[in-house]
């Protein structure tokens, strides 16, 4: 099986810079980058040093269920496009280690598939994964603060 690695959907990122609101209705806030990681979730790379970068409360889910969970993530502030989904792991998951765990269509976790997971072993855990017709895709998240990187699905 093949899969991809997914930034968040450009219609959505333009609408909450379009909205200014995040995921509770509070404002998104703008910061200038120090070029210590800040990595965006749209295009999947770091904002660059003196560059504006997002902080808001995101929930990539379009149900509202127990499991839908919402975190913080960082957006580039500016226009930036979207990551062309690959099966390589995305730059920005540059720590030694994740949170990898399955999901149903209807946007559930799949109980037993969260995993704290070596980020070189994310691909193969992610592929094992979605060989379970019950998970419809995968989420990757941050395995010290559950902040939401980016999903994976099958090719």
């Amino acid at each position: 099986m093949s899969i991809r690695f997914h930034g968040l959907p450009t219609a959505q990122v333009e609408a909450a810079k379009a909205t200014g609101l995040d995921a509770y209705g509070g404002s998104i806030e703008t910061h200038p980058s120090t070029g210590d990681a800040y990595p965006c979730r749209h295009c999947l790379g770091e904002t660059s040093e003196g560059k504006d970068y997002l902080i808001l409360a995101w929930r990539p889910f379009e149900t509202t269920n127990p499991y839908a969970e919402t975190g913080p993530i960082f957006l580039c502030a500016a226009e930036c496009k979207a990551a062309i989904p690959s099966p390589d792991v995305p730059p920005i998951l540059r720590a030694p280690r994740y949170l990898v765990r399955g999901y149903s269509a209807d946007e559930r976790i799949v109980y037993g598939t969260g995993k704290i997971v070596p980020t070189a072993s994310i691909p193969s855990y992610a592929e094992t994964l979605l060989n379970d017709l019950r998970i419809a895709f995968v989420d990757v998240r941050s395995a010290s603060n559950n902040c939401f990187q980016c999903r994976v699905r099958r090719a």
